[in-house]
């Protein structure tokens, strides 16, 4: 088995990885293996973020000429849509990202990576076996992969691929969970011709986020005709014929029966949208002394040089995230091998400043810990909530604009920030800028918004906070 050296190996193509391994590189003359067993990418590119806001964004304009005197309602085509969908992730052609990431210097190696002891990674390829030695460091960044409870597996059900790479829409389709992925994709299932039921275990949509959130967005998701099914009880899950090894986005067998609450519903495709796992799975922790629970918490794992980046570190599942994660980790790796300063490590734990927008209709962006997160960290926190079509920017995006704007406040800081409406993912960066930049609000009043723009809630919002005192 031959053996080739490189300063660093990145096991994981997808954006985390390439971002790590890009930083380590930029400037420092290391050398650097990416190794990725599907496409240069990675989830993001092919199955999660860019196809799915591909289909949304096109829904979210038709909505909104829906609801403005002077414009006739855009009709959704989805022949058309599907094609846009491909455009965006390139046609599921990664010779793209592979070009780009060899322009920066990086090698490229095809196959699937584990970790064979101390700076030692094995790569299995259609080819035959080799083993990449690391003088400086191996960073993991095999992102994660959804989370299929053993009783539903037994009827393979659609997982969040297919969801994103539909190309058969079901008639009648369940979605089982009530979080960003099963909201957002029944937003776009209903849009291309499903009758879409949520099945959804708890009391109310969009669990991890300010209530006023999940409620916003039930109410949105039943106008489209989605049935909405809160606190539900799954039994016994049949399917009589199941499609070996089907092409993600087709119906994966015939009709799916499922025991909803003592009584059968059946459903052309079951959706499973419960959450993601770390893909750790033959990654070969156990080599070098670790478990999966040893990646939780953290990017810098042992004696300097493993590191763990994006969903596989166990934090946020988010891409912006594990990128952010990834350029620190990528310079602080360049820094060690040359001596140079390092940077500080990523913030951790409840309260650290972690955006996420949900880009359904209404949208929801959230920065920070939620109240019930605030609180529950010992924090004795102001709220302040105001809704957003009390000023005329926002107003004037719809004829029958309504949403809420949230600020949660410790002392004269700003620790987390909330919107829910249209379009409200554009006032988030300034949210996160506040909470990050840890702003005072006595500086924050300084900042004015330009009229007529939904912006105008910040200065509401900092006016509210200042008499609340």
């Amino acid at each position: 088995m031959s053996t080739r050296e490189f300063d660093v190996v990145v096991i994981g193509g997808g954006p985390a990885g390439e971002n790590a391994a890009q930083y380590a590189v930029e400037g420092s003359g290391l050398t650097c293996a990416l190794v990725e067993a599907e496409r240069v990418g990675g989830e993001c590119s092919y199955w999660a973020c860019m196809p799915s806001k591909a289909l949304l964004r096109p829904i979210e304009v038709a909505e909104a000429a829906g609801h403005l005197e002077g414009v006739e309602r855009p009709r959704i085509i989805p022949d058309a849509l599907l094609s846009r969908r491909d455009v965006w992730r390139s046609h599921l052609d990664d010779s793209g990202q592979v070009g780009w990431a060899e322009s920066v210097g990086l090698d490229v190696v095809r196959g699937f990576g584990r970790l064979m002891g101390p700076r030692v990674v094995g790569v299995e390829t259609d080819s035959g076996s080799q083993v990449l030695a690391a003088r400086h460091a191996v960073v993991l960044a095999t992102g994660s992969v959804a989370a299929v409870p053993e009783a539903m597996a037994r009827v393979s059900p659609w997982t969040s691929r297919d969801a994103t790479g539909v190309l058969d829409a079901p008639e009648r389709l369940a979605i089982i969970g009530g979080g960003v992925v099963a909201c957002e994709a029944a937003t776009w299932m209903s849009a291309l011709g499903s009758r879409v039921t949520m099945l959804v275990r708890g009391n109310r949509l969009l669990p991890r986020l300010e209530p006023a959130a999940g409620e916003a967005l039930a109410s949105g998701l039943r106008e489209r005709g989605i049935d909405i099914r809160l606190n539900t009880r799954l039994g016994a899950a049949r399917r009589e014929s199941i499609v070996e090894a089907p092409e993600p986005g087709r119906l994966h067998g015939g009709p799916v029966i499922l025991e909803v609450d003592g009584m059968d519903m059946v459903f052309d495709e079951v959706l499973v949208a419960t959450g993601r796992r770390p893909a750790t799975r033959g990654l070969g922790l156990d080599s070098v002394g670790l478990s999966a629970d040893d990646l939780t918490g953290g990017v810098d794992l042992l004696d300097g040089w493993l590191y763990a980046v994006g969903d596989v570190s166990g934090g946020p599942q988010l891409t912006h995230w594990g990128k952010y994660q990834a350029r620190i980790v990528g310079e602080l790796i360049a820094a060690r091998a040359s001596g140079g300063p390092e940077p500080l490590l990523p913030p951790t734990g409840p309260l650290a400043p972690v955006p996420n927008v949900v880009f359904t209709d209404p949208q929801v962006a959230q920065v920070g810990p939620t109240a019930e997160v605030a609180r529950r960290e010992g924090l004795e926190i102001r709220v302040i909530d105001l809704p957003m079509e009390s000023v005329a920017g926002y107003s004037l995006l719809r004829d029958d604009t309504d949403g809420v704007a949230r600020l949660i406040l410790d002392g004269d800081r700003l620790i987390g920030a909330s919107f829910v409406g249209h379009e409200v993912a554009e006032l988030l960066h300034a949210a996160t800028v506040a909470v990050t930049g840890k702003v005072p609000l006595a500086q924050l009043r300084h900042a004015v918004p330009s009229y007529p723009t939904a912006s105008e809630i910040w200065l509401r919002l900092i006016e509210a906070a200042v008499r609340s005192v």
